[in-house]
């Protein structure tokens, strides 16, 4: 994917106040116009400037995007990191698309499309209720924080650093740092929201603070992915526990446990601990995906052992290939 450098389309630097973007979008604005320009490719300078405004108008996905530009060196093709808007808090609900300031939604590049069009969170009026005027409740917050399976598997206390954006008196986009210390319950699975009531914004007048939400994803695991609630465990056995039948250690998430592998187990073959996963009602499931490890040929032992398994075995791996 090609990264859009918004900044240079805006023709401003880096660390330029959003008085001085707003300024530069509405000169660009009517440069570009289709209705007033004479340029042929006026129409396709206009979307892409109302795409760059979108995004750098907005503290929160300017604060995003600039964070994903720190990942791209030029010459290369862009791919967001993983887990990218992790510790980021952000206000208001879904993002739901849609350009202001005359640009119109297909002005959407794929750039834009995979870092702002799947859920990502930006303020907006939706979350206040007002009262007269005078009360308001604070709108919600959202952040994305990151777990260890062992933390959804026995619960846990953890302390998350998340970063808000914010503007400053001199209108540069900052981040402020909070920390705080969540209970995580036993048995929350990925994608599954915490809520902290009153951690949102603060309420206007005598309303109410709004709740923050935290996401909850899970770190990548050395030896286990997870499914929702089930586990998967791709577990190496050696070719005379696969061919004769064996009783092994296996490791869980809450310690190892003994599993026994029937005679004529094969590569693939894929075995359940029931209730082994993630804890719940019902509680998730250990899946153990057989992989048959060779030992290697690396003395002289070794080697006479294969060459006389080659000629006692009649056995042609590719026959099913008809080779």
């Amino acid at each position: 994917m090609e990264f859009k450098d918004y900044y240079e389309v805006m023709g401003v630097k880096r660390d330029a106040t959003q008085d001085e973007i707003k300024r530069a979008y509405r000169k660009l604005a009517r440069k570009y116009h289709p209705d007033v320009s004479k340029q042929s490719d006026a129409e396709e300078r206009f979307k892409e400037v109302g795409e760059a405004y979108e995004v750098l108008k907005d503290p929160e996905k300017r604060t995003a995007y600039d964070q994903l530009g720190a990942n791209w060196k030029s010459g290369q093709d862009f791919n967001a990191p993983p887990d990218w808007d992790a510790g980021f808090e952000f206000s208001g609900g879904g993002y739901t698309g849609g350009f202001g300031d005359g640009a119109d939604a297909g002005a959407y590049s794929d750039f834009f499309e995979s870092l702002f069009g799947q859920g990502f969170r930006t303020a907006g009026p939706g979350g206040y209720g007002t009262e007269g005027g005078f009360h308001a409740r604070g709108n919600d917050h959202h952040a994305k924080v990151l777990i260890d399976l062992e933390d959804a598997m026995n619960g846990a206390t953890r302390a998350f650093s998340l970063r808000v954006p914010e503007v400053n008196a001199q209108g540069h986009v900052t981040t402020k740092e909070r920390v705080l210390k969540v209970s995580i319950p036993k048995g929350v699975k990925q994608g599954q929201h915490i809520r902290l009531a009153g951690q949102g914004n603060p309420g206007m007048g005598e309303g109410k603070a709004g709740d923050l939400y935290l996401e909850i994803e899970f770190n990548p695991h050395s030896i286990y992915r997870v499914d929702g609630r089930d586990v998967y465990l791709d577990l190496p056995v050696a070719p005379w526990e696969a061919a004769l039948g064996a009783s092994i250690k296996v490791p869980t998430p809450a310690g190892p446990v003994d599993m026994k592998i029937k005679p004529g187990a094969a590569s693939g073959n894929k075995l359940r601990l029931k209730g082994r996963g993630i804890p719940g009602k019902p509680s998730g499931d250990l899946y153990v995906i057989l992989g048959i490890s060779l030992p290697a040929a690396n003395t002289d032992r070794a080697k006479d052992i294969y060459k006389d398994m080659k000629q006692a075995l009649d056995f042609n791996p590719r026959a099913r290939l008809g080779v």
